[in-house]
């Protein structure tokens, strides 16, 4: 189905990037794409895509600007010291889909609006195979009105919610990470539990299957401890990088009390410097050796 909003700018197409940008372009939007890498950038030209050198050219006639970048500071890079602010013309949207701190969205929001530009923050989360399947949850934030405009574009991408206004989105995503971080580390300390006592950890798993330990972490994650499959598939540096954000955030909303985040953290931290940038569900061996076990 041919695109009624308009030509779309995506900014930043690597591993997630070039997926939701595919299914874009699958979808019959004109699309313009720029990526610090051209050749990435290049990969997305067979199928439609408008090659950009740099980020102010591949926004000089867009409606939307999708951001998909590594941290805010990229992203406050691209926004404010790259001219693409100064040729982002009043009334189009720039949706950042990357996961910052929610203070550095409601900062770039407002910088933006400053100039009739309109934002909307929209973290995503469901890694590669989500973004393939244009199956993300996609957790947006910003004004409603603005947001009903871009709806029709994320929904190509996965399945938005508009959680509130801006810095919301962003908060949703940490809420997500949590939940994700903390219970990778509850799979991986229960069946490290089980294989000390000489249990097969793998038949744990498989029992506890269908009842209330029940989760995508405990089938997908816990497959891989199993397997010992500890290639990146989720980035342990860039989960760290989100609960440390959740860290920042709850100290802004003055929560003293963030015990489960700041655990997590520190074992994402210890498996980082001890064992390098493995899958998320790499905790086990962080915690193998913190219990004085062989990885």
């Amino acid at each position: 189905m041919a695109s009624t909003s308009g030509s779309i700018a995506f900014l930043g197409v690597g591993l997630m990037g070039s997926r939701q940008a595919k299914r874009l372009l699958d979808g019959g939007h004109p699309l313009t794409v720029w990526n610090r890498s051209r050749e990435k950038a290049e990969a997305l030209a067979p199928f439609g895509a408008s090659v950009a050198d740099t980020a102010h050219e591949a926004v000089q006639d867009a409606d939307i600007v999708i951001l998909m970048l590594e941290n805010g500071a990229i992203v406050r890079n691209v926004l404010f010291s790259q001219d693409v602010i100064e040729t982002l013309r009043p009334g189009s949207i720039v949706v950042d889909m990357s996961s910052i701190k929610p203070a550095e969205a409601q900062e770039h929001a407002k910088r933006l609006a400053e100039r009739g530009i309109h934002h909307i923050d929209a973290p995503v989360s469901g890694g590669t195979v989500g973004a393939e399947q244009g199956t993300l949850a996609i957790m947006a934030g910003g004004d409603a009105g603005v947001y009903a405009r871009v709806e029709p574009i994320l929904s190509v991408m996965g399945r938005p919610v508009h959680v509130g206004p801006q810095g919301a989105g962003q908060l949703a995503k940490l809420a997500n990470q949590i939940i994700v971080g903390v219970t990778i580390g509850a799979v991986a300390e229960a069946l490290l539990l089980a294989q000390r006592g000489g249990a097969d950890p793998a038949k744990v798993r498989e029992a506890l299957r269908g009842g209330f330990a029940e989760s995508r972490i405990l089938d997908l994650h816990g497959q891989r401890m199993v397997e010992r499959d500890f290639a990146t598939k989720g980035r342990s540096v860039t989960h760290l990088k989100d609960l440390d954000n959740a860290l920042d955030a709850a100290e802004r909303l003055m929560m003293d009390a963030v015990p489960y985040t700041a655990l997590t953290a520190s074992l994402f931290r210890g498996l980082i410097e001890n064992a390098g940038d493995l899958d998320h569900s790499g905790l086990l061996v962080e915690l193998e050796r913190r219990n004085g076990a062989a990885a």
